[in-house]
């Protein structure tokens, strides 16, 4: 098979090095790949956004199978674009990537269809919010950017001030563009975060094995959100008795509400979770692999991921027994100095070898290039270190130890992944 992975970051790197796993695969492409990608797959310079690019390219080379990864790209119905070319594709279509890319729909969605999420209200008028805010008079507050904003669209308010403020930037200021048109309000919840991917072909649902996301940038939870600072897998709070409540309250009533919407959702569907003193309720929902999360629960997986693709194309995946390793796994982000705000590009990285590894580890390589046998940072975050261990405190002892082999000027990682306050 030849296969084209569409996106150029950490989360396109660990999809890629698992397809390169099945003897079904003879050719990776990736569109547009980083350095790291390119060690790995042959990066073709196709933006991840170039619909109409994607299939003229699929056509020529004659690619048995694209897998879009990112949002972005799902949302503007690139999976749509394919299938309309006859090319087979792994993803949502685009009215049922849109349980991601609008906030307002998915809130809406689950309060039609009684499924444990916070109480929220959504507005259009920047007054009107913060009439609320103020009426409502009730912090920490969650503010949201209605549309997709690079995972940095949720603001979570300490006081009146911050909310007020949260609501002017996303609204008024535009700080994500027309992604704040609209904006939710919701109630601040407590508990532990889980997250949890799942393959669905639009009938059944398979959960993957749970993960725990640390979003802050740095230890302690302190500072501003990033798209992901580094991963565990499994959480730890996530139980069996857990996971069956969400598979009854959650997981099935989605994929059966979409359906019911005419929405039919068929790829990896993402669920974040709270696990809350009120039992489990969802924060959000992707429409697509996480960004850290893919870097630990993918190297867990043992059954073909090109047969389970496969099946979720053709709709018979409750005809597959998904395998998983017991082996927990753990992911440190290596970020650009000054990120998720303004950072440098272009600073060599030593340390890496040839393949841009690190023995030991697995790196997925997510904002870097590769120019005259050097690799060198490109984003904000720069790689994703990853390890298997027999326990998680050996996988994260692993990942560190690799870590510490890796400089680039600036260098910024967490030194608290995987402890569980």
């Amino acid at each position: 098979m030849k296969i084209l992975v569409v996106g150029s970051g950490g989360r396109e790197h660990a999809i890629i090095r698992k397809l390169k796993e099945s003897p079904k695969v003879d050719k990776i492409y990736a569109a547009p790949g980083n350095g790291g990608i390119s060690r790995d797959a042959e990066c073709v310079d196709i933006g991840a956004m170039d619909k109409e690019g994607i299939a003229k390219f699929a056509k020529e080379k004659e690619i048995d199978l694209v897998f879009v990864a990112p949002d972005d790209p799902l949302a503007d119905g690139m999976v749509d674009t394919l299938n309309y070319h006859g090319i087979r594709a792994f993803g949502p279509v685009a009215n049922a990537a849109v349980i991601e890319s609008s906030k307002v729909f998915s809130k809406n969605l689950m309060k039609k269809y009684h499924i444990p999420t916070a109480e929220y209200e959504v507005f259009d008028d920047p007054a009107k919010a913060v009439e609320y805010i103020e009426k409502n008079d009730k912090y920490p507050v969650v503010v949201k950017a209605d549309g997709l904003a690079l995972g940095k669209g949720v603001i979570i308010a300490k006081d009146h001030q911050e909310a007020v403020s949260a609501v002017k930037e996303i609204m008024e200021d535009k700080k994500f563009g027309d992604s704040g048109n609209n904006v939710v309000i919701e109630e601040f919840l407590t508990g532990p975060e889980v997250s949890v991917l799942a393959f669905t072909d639009g009938i059944s649902l398979k959960p993957m094995v749970s993960s725990k996301d640390h979003k802050r940038a740095y230890d302690n939870d302190e500072g501003l959100n990033t798209g992901g600072m580094g991963t565990i897998s499994p959480n730890p709070y996530y139980t069996d008795e857990i996971a069956e409540i969400c598979r009854k309250t959650i997981f099935e009533p989605t994929v059966a509400a979409m359906n019911s919407e005419n929405r039919t959702f068929k790829g990896c569907l993402y669920f974040g979770l709270m696990i809350t003193p009120d039992g489990p309720k969802v924060i959000e929902y992707n429409a697509r692999f996480g960004d850290p999360e893919a870097q630990v629960v993918l190297p867990r997986l043992e059954t073909d991921l090109v047969d389970i693709i496969e099946a979720v194309i053709d709709e018979r995946l409750s005809m597959i027994d998904i395998k998983w390793k017991d082996e927990p796994a753990a992911c440190v982000v290596m970020a650009s100095g000054g990120y998720p705000l303004a950072y440098k590009k272009g600073i060599e990285i030593t340390g890496l070898d040839e393949g841009g590894q690190v023995e030991g580890a697995t790196v997925y390589h997510a904002g870097t290039k590769y120019t005259d046998g050097k690799f060198l940072t490109n984003g904000g975050r720069v790689l994703g270190v990853t390890a298997r261990g027999k326990t998680l405190d050996e996988a994260l002892e692993k990942a560190y130890l690799a870590v510490e082999k890796i400089k680039f000027d600036g260098a910024h990682f967490r030194k608290d992944i995987g402890k569980t306050k």
